[in-house]
């Protein structure tokens, strides 16, 4: 053992992430212009906005011309622009002809369904049974039905009993089955180069669950978190990233301005305790939260202090903000879900120091706590909301919002996928796979398999929530965003870490397609 002289203080062990600094050059990003703010950008845009008004109230459309309008408006994210349009058209659909199948291809059936749907209004799987055969089978092999039938299923609940098990599955194969034939064979320019990619990308992430939308920088820096906490992560623009992929549009600029900057702290936390700090660093860390006394910082490590301070000074501003402009203070419940936060990061550094492998449902039972999303979502709920509840506060922060609950599981099992050889091969505790692989004997590839049950389960259960949104506190708008956390972070961990190393994972392709390449307007 090596001595230690008088004066000098013993070296404490830490571990290392290895993580790449940011790709994301401070100058670059302060340099980047939107060359569609200039007033002929925005000329042009109320230009289009007018002609989209006029075809959405054109009467010589057609049924299914609306839809399609109406699905073409929403995948180019631009929707937001005719919700009160496109409402009126479909309350007026669903009036009309919900009962009337009969005049109705697949192709339409399937876009209405998964549109009502999507809008909260309440259909019955039975719509499929007239183009049902037995066991589940439906005649048609048009590639454009299969895909509004298999995009459809997407939108299943937990009351559902055909679409999951038997049109899902029956759409997914003959997908599957025509992509091998044309990957498989010479087209000679026969076959549709352009609907082989587009089955591609459905079997790759369904609509429904994708991410809606493909002067922080300057706030990060000053803060010298980046610099003095060098193990940590330098995620800003990811950070961001994430944000937009909750809530896109541009009204919502100052809540996604705050939501990076608490994003980003959380980044920060959660490495000192995945990685940097020592079991009873963590402790005093904890202590300090759930006390939110910043008259105590001396009692913290000297890394620690700045941290902590950056946390309480952003939290407290948040609820300065917030008891101005909506006349509630919120900084108690910001709080709790910090203290809640760290709290479930302590449990984990525990099992790790002590070598404990939970079973999956004591790992679980945590994780979804220590994946960040109830904090995030108490945030977003007071920044977000212009009717606060206290009554819907307390429910949040004391976790008894169901689609919270199954927005955040599904948060955790795609960062688990994702994540987990990485982070067990530095050192962590174990995630839901090996837990299910310890608790069950099952190989690696069942495990995953059943992870991604759990989550195509989880999905029917949000979908269960949001069609008995009558019988819930949340508003609609807001349980869209909880159900878009999940979609987010399976964009975020669908090819890999994409947080953690997204040049690994295609975020940073998707970054640049998304905040530095936009769609032209001509």
């Amino acid at each position: 053992m090596a001595k230690i002289t008088p004066g000098e203080s013993p070296v404490v062990p830490r571990r290392s992430a290895n993580y790449q600094p940011s790709l994301w050059d401070h100058r670059h990003l302060l340099s980047i212009k939107n060359k569609y703010a200039k007033d002929e950008s925005v000329q042009e845009r109320d230009f289009l906005k007018e002609n989209v008004r006029k075809m959405l109230d054109d009467e010589k459309k057609t049924y299914l011309d609306k839809l399609e309008l109406i699905d073409d408006l929403q995948k180019l994210g631009v929707s937001y622009h005719f919700e009160r349009e496109i409402e009126n058209i479909l309350t007026f659909f669903y009036q009309k002809y919900r009962i009337d199948n009969h005049e109705k291809d697949l192709h339409a059936t399937a876009l209405e369904f998964r549109l009502f749907r999507q809008h909260g209004f309440n259909v019955s799987e039975d719509v499929f049974d007239v183009f049902m055969e037995n066991c589940g089978k439906f005649e048609s092999n048009n590639i454009n039905d299969l895909i509004s039938l298999y995009e459809a299923s997407y939108l299943s609940t937990k009351s559902d009993t055909k679409l999951q098990k038997f049109i899902r599955t029956f759409a997914t194969q003959k997908l599957r089955d025509f992509v091998d034939t044309h990957s498989n064979e010479d087209c000679g320019g026969s076959c549709d180069n352009d609907m082989v990619e587009m089955v591609v990308q459905a079997l790759d992430m369904p609509y429904y669950w994708r991410m809606r939308r493909l002067a922080t920088r300057c706030w990060w820096r000053e803060t010298g978190l980046g610099n003095q906490l060098h193990f940590a992560r330098d995620r800003i623009v990811e950070n961001y990233f994430w944000t937009i992929g909750h809530i896109h549009e541009p009204q919502f600029g100052y809540v996604r301005r705050i939501m990076t900057k608490v994003n980003a702290l959380i980044t920060t936390i959660d490495d000192i305790y995945d990685i940097y700090g020592t079991l009873e660093e963590l402790q005093l860390l904890t202590v300090a939260v759930e006390n939110w006394d910043v008259n105590r910082l001396d009692e913290l490590p000297e890394y620690m202090r700045l941290c902590f301070l950056v946390v309480y000074n952003v939290v407290n501003s948040i609820g300065r903000d917030v008891l101005k402009n909506k006349n509630i203070n919120v900084i108690p419940f910001l709080k709790k879900s910090w203290t809640d936060l760290c709290k479930a990061y302590l449990v984990e550094a525990k099992w790790y120091k002590r070598g404990h492998k939970p079973n999956m449902e004591e790992y679980m039972h945590n994780a979804w706590i220590s994946v960040s999303a109830p904090t995030i979502f108490v945030h977003f709920y007071c920044l977000f909301s212009d009717q606060l509840s206290i009554q819907v506060l307390e429910t949040l922060t004391q976790h008894k919002q169901n689609i919270v609950r199954c927005s955040a599981y599904v948060v955790r099992l795609a960062n688990d996928l994702a994540t987990s050889p990485d982070e067990l091969a530095r050192g962590d505790v174990q995630k839901s796979i090996q837990c299910y692989m310890n608790e069950t004997g099952a190989s690696e590839e069942k495990a995953r398999s059943h992870v991604r049950q759990m989550i195509n389960d989880l999905w029917d259960e949000m979908n269960y929530e949001k069609m008995e949104h009558s019988s819930s506190l949340l508003h609609h708008d807001f349980m869209e965003t909880v159900i878009n956390m999940a979609r987010m972070s399976q964009c975020m961990y669908q090819y890999g870490d994409g947080h953690g190393s997204p040049e690994k994972a295609k975020i940073v392709d998707r970054v640049m397609s998304l905040l530095f390449n936009p769609v032209p307007l001509d």
